[in-house]
């Protein structure tokens, strides 16, 4: 029998373990357990919209034996991981639109290239994939912008840069900073927007 000096004892190591449990409802608990089991991927962690539209498009292309689509999404899928393990992996229809023009560019080489080789045959190839990736930039729900559109807005953005006093030296930067706005989320060529400016400032 238990001496009457452990029974107070064993008395309050119940309460105590009484007293812990009761702080810590269950229900808590399977929260705490469910919030763990969720993901905490957020949207800006999801895939763009526009790359799963790519892969879908890839099943259909096989099924259907694509092989000139089929080698064009494949390459964009390839690229695009090659890019996911990097420090810049494309997280937007904006990026995935810029990375389709820098394949296609490539294409476009090749064709010049083809073309002087003589090889007609390469040349219809590497033409009807640049073909390919033009109709998957203008259904990227991306708006590109043309020449004309981004010599409009150069203009006035060099005309706003010389209103506030900017030294000439500094325009062009100037200018690519206050455009900077209206770019945004669109498919824009800066390296010859870039280009525009300098010729139009006149440097």
């Amino acid at each position: 029998m238990a001496s009457k000096t452990t029974l107070p004892i064993l008395s309050a190591l119940r309460t105590s373990q009484h007293s812990c449990i009761s702080r810590t409802p269950f229900s808590s608990i399977l929260m705490q357990r469910a919030s763990r089991c969720y993901s905490t991927t957020t949207t800006e962690d999801a895939p763009p919209p526009f790359l799963q539209k790519i892969k879908a498009d890839l099943k259909t292309a096989m099924r259907a034996k694509d092989t000139p689509r089929l080698s064009v999404l494949r390459a964009i899928l390839s690229a695009n991981l090659n890019a996911s393990k990097t420090a810049s992996p494309i997280q937007t229809d904006v990026q995935l639109v810029a990375l389709i023009r820098r394949i296609q560019k490539s294409a476009q080489d090749a064709v010049e290239d083809a073309k002087t080789a003589g090889r007609d045959d390469l040349v219809n190839k590497e033409m009807e994939q640049v073909r390919i990736m033009d109709e998957y930039i203008a259904g990227s729900g991306v708006q590109t912008l043309g020449e004309a559109e981004l010599k409009t807005l150069a203009q006035d953005a060099i005309e706003a840069s010389k209103a506030a006093g900017t030294a000439t030296k500094s325009v062009v930067g100037d200018v690519m900073k206050r455009l900077a706005g209206a770019l945004e989320g669109k498919d824009v060529n800066r390296k010859a927007l870039a280009a525009m400016v300098k010729e139009l400032v006149g440097q």
